[in-house]
């Protein structure tokens, strides 16, 4: 199974070490499912982490690594130059869509935009997802 999380989902599980962000990258890091990034992805990520509402909240020693490890034991792929098939309300989502779409792969995250999508493409809450990996281990 692959998968792409969303900045947010990323984000929230190096804020938080509980609650399903984290779980995802734990269930990811035990090889559980492949993880897919793009170098914009990882830019995004990397900028949210460094802004002043997230920063003061996080070791500034945890960022950098974190990303390092998205890079090296993520499935780093070219970033989407193609429009989506489907569109979001917020346009800054649209290459996550892109994305997702051209790697055939499901989409998590937390943003609402995305996830009024999710009758349309495979876009996952964190939660939804991880009861999906819940699910297939118990199989």
């Amino acid at each position: 199974m692959r998968a792409l999380l969303d900045a947010n989902v990323l984000v929230s599980a190096l804020l938080s070490n509980r609650g399903a962000p984290a779980r995802l990258v734990e269930r990811w890091l035990a090889g559980e499912y492949e993880l897919v990034v793009c170098e914009r992805l990882l830019s995004e990520t990397a900028s949210t982490l460094a802004s002043p509402k997230v920063s003061s909240r996080l070791e500034t020693e945890d960022a950098a690594p974190f990303i390092r490890l998205l890079r090296e034991l993520g499935d780093v792929v070219p970033d989407p130059i193609e429009p989506p098939p489907l569109r979001s309300p917020d346009p800054g989502d649209d290459y996550l869509l892109a994305l997702a779409a051209r790697e055939q792969v499901m989409l998590v995250s937390g943003d609402g935009h995305l996830l009024g999508l999710s009758e349309f493409a495979p876009i996952f809450a964190p939660r939804a997802f991880l009861d999906t990996l819940e699910a297939e281990t118990n199989r």
